[in-house]
């Protein structure tokens, strides 16, 4: 053999054997979990999600004093919602349950209807557990989902009949449009026409109002970060550390909605009078939802009193005050026919509301007043004399 030949032969080295055996999957990863393993792992991230969100309740306090209301920053805020509800519902209270006009939308909250019914009963009775801006597709939800402590109490349910003012209002256009709290509407049946949320997003609504935890970081995000999530809040205060903005101090229920209303009669600030396009009450979803949340209230034990009203009948033309008369004595009529206790407010002064169907301090003090006036609340708010036994 050549020297060339012999060098190139040296130079190939020894001759590379193939192994027999089969490449571990994922064998590169420096760590590698067995069944087992991911079992244990599994039952740990189980655990911590379903822990925390109670035991945040231990850390975070949530001080409820007499007429406190949810603050208006935390009105999507149902985890909070739901945990006030175990609170006041503890306590021997009857509760006013309604949107924006119990909860008191152009006054604080020593001057809305729960505080003068209060104060006309000489006693801290009646809680306000309403929420700013909902409606009755909503309010089902919300009753359905997040206010199942609600069960064996007296309440005071608002009908407000200006969600049936027009097909908007009443959810039947099929034109999207963005309305109030829509994690707490029908995801998917009933169908809303002008609801387009994503399946995959409505899916994780459903999914959200059975695990506490994610109600949990929505609290968060509504409490602490403006109601954005994290990437959002961190590329808005890039200097800022996150975890320091969460202080555990809840926002006050005294803090007025945004942009803060104007709190003057509705004439004063240059209303004028309107002809809403009222829809039937046979065909009006949210006359269905509303009867949908009597249901839900009175399966589980609760004693139900419904207000009609108020509304500012001052602001209706000829034509559509008396639609709107119609409906309402179609709504007393079915009240009446499912013996369901109720009252239908005589009309306030028109200087006592602020808008539409937002009364004043003055316009809730005297309907405070009305109510125990009325013989069907006074039946169904003062206990019962005891009967003697022979």
């Amino acid at each position: 053999m050549s020297p060339m030949k012999r060098k190139r032969s040296a130079s190939a080295g020894p001759t590379v054997r193939h192994s027999d055996k089969r490449e571990v999957p994922f064998g590169s990863n420096e760590v590698r979990l067995s069944g087992t393993q991911w079992i244990a792992a599994g039952v740990i991230t189980a655990a911590l999600l379903l822990l925390i969100p109670p035991l945040w309740q231990r850390v975070e306090k949530l001080n409820v004093e007499p007429d406190y209301r949810i603050p208006y920053s935390l009105g999507d805020d149902y985890w909070t919602y739901s945990r006030y509800c175990r609170l006041v519902c503890s306590q021997d209270k009857t509760l006013v349950l309604g949107d924006s006009v119990m909860w008191g939308h152009y006054v604080t909250k020593e001057q809305t209807l729960s505080h003068y019914l209060s104060e006309v009963a000489g006693d801290d009775r009646f809680a306000n557990v309403s929420i700013d801006g909902i409606h009755p597709a909503a309010m089902a939800g919300l009753v359905d989902y997040y206010g199942r402590a609600i069960s064996e109490k007296k309440v005071i349910l608002h009908c407000n009949l200006l969600w049936m003012s027009s097909k908007k209002h009443d959810l039947q256009t099929k034109k999207e449009f963005s309305f109030n709290h829509p994690r707490l509407a029908p995801q998917f049946w009933p169908k809303i026409p002008c609801y387009t949320e994503s399946y995959s997003g409505r899916i994780g609504i459903v999914i959200g109002r059975y695990l506490p935890f994610y109600g949990w970081v929505n609290h968060l995000r509504a409490a602490y970060f403006d109601d954005t999530d994290i990437q959002t809040w961190t590329l808005e205060h890039p200097y800022e550390n996150p975890l320091r903005a969460i202080t555990l101090q809840l926002p006050s229920p005294d803090e007025s909605p945004s942009p803060k209303p104007v709190a003057q009669p509705w004439m004063s600030k240059r209303m004028t009078k309107f002809n809403p396009s009222w829809v039937e009450l046979k065909t009006s979803f949210q006359w269905r939802c509303f009867k949908r949340t009597i249901k839900i209230l009175e399966r589980r034990g609760n004693r139900v009193f419904v207000l009609v009203g108020p509304f500012n009948e001052h602001m209706l033309n000829e034509e559509s005050l008396e639609t709107y008369k119609k409906i309402k004595s179609e709504v007393e009529g079915w009240l009446s026919e499912k013996r369901i206790p109720h009252y239908i407010p005589l009309p306030l002064p028109s200087e006592y509301f602020a808008d539409a169907s937002h009364p004043l301090s003055r316009g809730y003090a005297m309907l405070a007043k009305q109510l125990f006036e009325n013989e069907s609340f006074l039946k169904f708010e003062l206990p019962e004399e005891p009967r003697n036994l022979r």
